[in-house]
């Protein structure tokens, strides 16, 4: 696999890791990125902060198979992004999850499939793993559709990442207690013992891309990753921010998991480990009913991989991890720069 001279198609190109790829993506000698997604706001901000000739912006969205065909023509690589992310609004619209998550993906993938595109890279999360909630039964049911077509594919490669929280991103907790730290007011705590993994968006897009360098059919690739308490990240940011600790415990939220799990018991079984990620290898290489309904196979006992049993961080631990990323550097110096210019002393 090659990035130099390749097309590639980043579906929600627009979105937190989308954008971070593209950029990465454009370093090297590219012939195009392509960046398919449904927001022309976001495509017109794109095209203006690269001004980068290879850079090719599709307007449409996963659910309209004709808009991806259109996208798809003479593309080398996909990464496929787009999804709805959101736990609250895919439980109250459990559809319209069904309609992007699973169906837009699979839209994706037969297109890539007639086209002859080498390689689809989909991109799942750590709520496919014991789903609780719509939003990850929908990414569940997405691995397994990647899965599926692996099986019944010659020419083009299909494999998946798993990532749990992502610093700084839409969704996090940190942006939320980065703003109730701004405005003055209580961190709030859903539980101070719940766990979260902790990585950039740089890792989220160093996992893709190992995965587009090493993956087979089918496999499912996920990085080792520390985690740390919610208490500890809300210490962490008050610490960082200079201001007192004042934390407030408001109960779990719907849909909410206490740990994050990448890797479920059955898959941690049969996973492969390397310097700095785990690959889950496929369930199988063809449809082998029996393996079903009457052989079954031996079962290894083993525990998963989750942020409970991962690498636990401490506050000070958690300032380095969120100091060494650009997104909360970029916040700080704005901050640093309203302060000097208003003369004020806090936020």
């Amino acid at each position: 696999m090659s990035i130099e001279g390749s097309t590639f198609l980043i579906t929600g190109g627009t979105g937190s890791f989308g954008q971070h790829v593209v950029r990465r993506l454009l370093q090297f000698d590219v012939k195009e990125v392509r960046v398919f997604s449904r927001d022309e706001k976001k495509q017109g901000d794109l095209r203006s902060q690269l001004k980068d000739p290879r850079l090719k912006l599709y307007l449409g969205d996963v659910k309209d198979r004709p808009s991806i065909t259109d996208a798809m023509r003479g593309v080398d690589y996909v990464f496929h992004a787009a999804a709805l992310k959101q736990v609250p609004s895919c439980d109250f619209f459990p559809m319209e999850a069904v309609k992007t998550n699973i169906q837009g993906a699979s839209n994706v993938m037969r297109s890539a499939k007639a086209h002859g595109v080498k390689k689809v890279i989909v991109l799942s999360t750590d709520k496919a793993v014991y789903p609780i909630n719509a939003m990850g039964m929908s990414k569940a049911l997405m691995e397994k559709v990647m899965i599926a077509q692996s099986r019944n594919s010659e020419n083009t490669v299909f494999a998946g990442t798993r990532y749990g929280n992502v610093i700084a991103s839409r969704g996090s907790v940190i942006p939320l207690f980065i703003k109730q730290v701004r405005d003055g007011v209580p961190l709030t705590l859903t539980d101070p013992a719940m766990t979260r993994f902790l990585m950039s968006l740089d890792e989220a897009v160093d996992l893709v891309l190992y995965a587009f360098t090493h993956a087979s059919q089918g496999d499912i690739y996920v990085q080792k990753a520390p985690a740390a308490t919610v208490q500890t990240i809300a210490s962490a940011v008050s610490k960082i921010f200079d201001v007192p600790h004042q934390q407030e415990v408001i109960g779990t939220r719907l849909g909410e998991k206490r740990h994050e799990t990448l890797i479920n018991r059955e898959e941690f079984s049969k996973s492969i480990e390397w310097d700095k990620y785990y690959e889950i290898p496929s369930e199988s290489d063809d449809i082998d009913f029996d393996k079903y309904v009457s052989e079954g196979e031996s079962f290894l006992d083993s525990q998963e991989y989750s942020s409970y049993n991962t690498k636990r961080l401490t506050v000070e631990e958690t300032i380095d991890v969120l100091m060494g990323n650009s997104d909360i550097q970029e916040i700080l110096y704005s901050n640093q720069l309203r302060k000097i210019h208003s003369g004020a002393k806090v936020f």
